[in-house]
């Protein structure tokens, strides 16, 4: 692909006495006719990818928004726009492209292999902060199809010596559904395709902004905010706005910019950098260190935080008008190469805002922060302060619409996987489960929390097994323990620890609804020799930190959160290739429509057969909802012979894993999960089950894999625990993968079961 860059460029200049008047100048008559405002702007940015040398999509988005400037684009990319002519000269410029990876290999399996971009002057996390997580993986017509990196699965890591370092690129896939090299290339993905995390601008209270790439982009939001309000009939002079690719890449698109033409003045509009290690402190290097909130940055190489020449300029100008203003770190804008640099204008600055956690999917901003620097920007072109902005809010959730009669498999599926319902917090499930139930089911609620439907009753003369099949609804969260003075949350993983989930975006459900949030890195992170803690519960385990945007704890108080909210990691179904798909929770999702899809397929209650369905509660946590149901129906004599037991069968079809172990490739079938970490099936149970399958004609394995099914609680009581599952790539992750195929054996064997059994 081309490499394209972005640069806007206008004639105009503002005299001195008029740039550094301490009153602000008159209002803007003529405005510059630029659609949607700064949310909406920061919005568009931040969802269209653009690592080095593929940033088209962007460029030509925002040269469509600057039609009425009469743009031109370069060859490299560089969209120019000119009024006026004359002194001075000045230039104002914003980056676009990203950190990310290429596809070096489309292995024959249909896994991709990588290379990042930029090589180099990233966190030695960010390899890692993809690792499980859902990507955007662009094809050779210029289309974005998804995908996710492989991880290692939770339950499969006891059993390994030498587990995969997930930061390491020789130990990094892509995974997009391909069954083969043939089948990704023929979507489209070959060598070179750009790879990017997936992301969605979340809204913190308090006006903040975090997501993937926000560092990266608001610069270019600036701009595009400063010449929403730019009347280029009063702009004397020559000024040329340029929003340029590859600054990850060398400062490619700026360097061409500066080559072209000559300037007097600079102010280049973007993140803070790091510099290298600083001599003496092995683990300390030079980076900027300014909150969001602190206002406008100039970027200073010189660590004393002293400003003088045009940065002392642009600071006068800010504080004649009240905007806040304050120097940081920041490294040079091009990095030194054997060519030799071009020629910056003899008066130039670096500004910015402050980003927490640069270069992660939790990047984080303060809105106020960017009004005050698209602000100062229209001071220094003669205008003054903007009125107050337009906030157009978040979207509404999808609607999936009614649901079709009879739903399938996959559609059933794809309604429950959204539902968010942490254990304990499994009342939305309850809700999702009954809304796709058949109308002739009747479920009922017992102390725990399951959801019981009775298939049928017992036929008159007693013959006949009693089977009880049970799915759980809830998936793994975090509980809130504590509100700091600072604002944050202090949690604790509820249903085990998870490593995929710090620094990357949050959910806080509470009374009042579900606010976004960041998962907060540990202290030292972007140092070159960090190690992770060990997070979650236990004496001595550090708690987790969750940013919602409040900065005091009667700031959390105003927004409804409080002690025992829970915490879950945004997800949605995304159809992969072929008949894959990505869902975080597909643990137990993927049972549960086993369960709702036999119902649909029974039609109507069960004649002579005693078989009860349940959607229990709390098996992450310890088989809670599960074992109050075993311990009741043993009490009451009505223990069932058989429990069909259906969850995860943690796979190790991936190229991180030993295949020694949960073999059971995706695309071939449900499987009896004869021997887990809670239960053995007997032998002879286990070869009742395939020859089940195989007379109906469904694809069946069976196998030996970890953790623990709801099931086992029952079997001290007297029934025999016969597991089932499916096959899941990256379990316990944002990146769980499944074969909708095998969601549709599972169903039909359920089905099969409860009638045949």
């Amino acid at each position: 692909m081309k490499s394209w860059a972005v640069s806007f460029s206008f004639v105009g200049g503002i005299l001195a006495a008029v740039f550094f008047a301490v009153a602000p100048a008159p209002s803007f008559g003529q405005r510059g006719n630029i659609s949607g405002s700064i949310e909406q702007d920061l919005r568009e940015l931040v969802a269209t990818p653009a690592i080095p040398g593929y940033e088209q999509e962007l460029s030509k988005k925002i040269e469509a928004r600057l039609a009425n400037f009469r743009a031109k684009r370069d060859n490299l990319g560089d969209v120019t726009l000119t009024v006026g002519s004359g002194g001075p000269k000045r230039l104002i410029v914003a980056p676009l492209d990203e950190p990310g990876f290429v596809l070096s290999d489309v292995m024959a399996d249909g896994y991709l292999r990588v290379q990042r971009l930029p090589q180099f002057g990233l966190p030695n996390v960010f390899n890692e902060l993809y690792s499980a997580q859902p990507v955007k993986v662009g094809t050779v017509s210029g289309k974005w199809i998804d995908g996710v990196v492989a991880g290692l699965s939770v339950h499969l890591q006891p059993g390994h010596t030498s587990p995969a370092k997930s930061g390491d690129l020789e130990e990094m896939y892509v995974d997009i559904g391909a069954a083969s090299a043939e089948e990704a290339r023929k979507a489209g993905v070959d060598n070179l395709s750009p790879i990017v995390v997936n992301r969605e601008l979340g809204e913190l209270a308090g006006g903040k902004f975090a997501g993937a790439a926000v560092g990266d982009r608001f610069g270019g939001v600036a701009l595009l905010e400063m010449l929403r309000t730019l009347d280029a009939s009063k702009v004397k002079g020559t000024l040329t706005v340029a929003c340029v690719v590859q600054p990850w890449a060398g400062g490619r698109g700026l360097q061409r910019v500066l080559t072209a033409n000559a300037y007097d003045e600079m102010i280049y509009v973007g993140r803070l950098t790091p510099g290298g290690a600083v001599p003496g402190a092995e683990n300390v290097h030079r980076a900027p260190r300014r909150d969001p909130g602190t206002g406008v940055l100039i970027g200073l190489a010189q660590t004393d935080g002293s400003l003088d020449g045009f940065g002392a300029e642009l600071k006068a100008a800010a504080d004649a008008n009240k905007i806040p203003i304050i120097s940081d770190y920041s490294s040079g804008l091009v990095p030194p190469t054997y060519l030799a640099g071009p020629n910056f204008p003899a008066k130039w600055a670096h500004i910015g805002i402050g980003v927490a956690w640069p270069s992660t999917s939790a990047e984080l901003i303060d809105s106020s922060d960017l009004v005050n620097l698209a602000d100062l920007l229209n001071i220094y072109l003669g205008g003054h302060a903007a009125a107050a902005r337009e906030r157009t809010g978040r979207g509404v959730a999808k609607d999936f619409g009614p649901l079709p009669n009879p739903p399938s498999p996959t559609e059933i599926l794809r309604r429950l996987t959204v539902v968010y319902a942490a254990s304990r917090h499994e009342g939305p499930m309850r809700d999702a489960v009954a809304s796709v139930l058949p109308k002739w089911a009747k479920p009922e609620t017992d102390d725990a929390g399951n959801v019981i439907v009775r298939m049928g009753s017992a036929p008159a003369d007693g013959k006949g097994s009693k089977i009880l099949v049970v799915a759980h609804m809830d998936e793994i969260g975090i509980d809130v323990k504590s509100i700091s003075k600072d604002g944050r949350l202090e949690a604790d993983w509820s249903g085990g620890e998870m490593s995929f989930y710090a620094g990357h975006s949050a959910l806080v459900h509470g009374a009042n609804g579900s606010h976004d949030a960041i998962y907060e890195l540990p202290n030292g992170w972007d140092e070159p020799k960090f190690e992770w803690p060990r997070f979650g519960r236990g004496e001595g385990r550090a708690l987790i930190r969750i940013d919602v945007g409040a900065r005091s704890p009667e700031e959390v108080e105003k927004l409804g959160i409080k002690v025992g909210d829970w915490i879950t990691i945004p997800k949605a179904y995304r159809p992969l290739l072929g008949k894959r798909a990505n869902g975080r929770s597909f643990d137990d999702r993927v049972g549960c429509t086993a369960l709702v899809s036999a119902m649909w397929s029974m039609g109507g209650p069960l004649k002579d057969r005693d078989v009860t369905f349940v959607f229990s509660t709390g098996e992450e946590l310890g088989l809670i909802g599960a074992g109050k149901l075993a311990a009741r129906l043993a009490a009451e004599g009505h223990e069932p012979d058989y429990v069909f037991a259906v969850d995860t069968f943690v796979s190790s079809d991936s190229p991180l894993e030993n295949k020694r172990f949960a073999d059971a490739p995706i695309g071939k079938g449900f499987v009896v999960r004869a021997i887990d970490n809670s239960n053995i099936v007997p032998r002879e149970l286990v070869d009742k089950v395939v020859k089940l399958a195989h007379a109906n004609q469904i694809p069946v394995q069976f196998g030996v894999t970890g953790g623990g099914n709801d099931g086992s609680a029952f079997v001290r009581y007297g029934p025999v625990d016969v597991a089932l599952g499916w096959p899941l790539r990256y379990s316990h992750s944002p990146a769980e993968v499944v074969d909708t195929r095998d969601v549709e054996a599972l169903a039909r064997i359920v089905f099969v079961i409860a009638e045949k059994w």
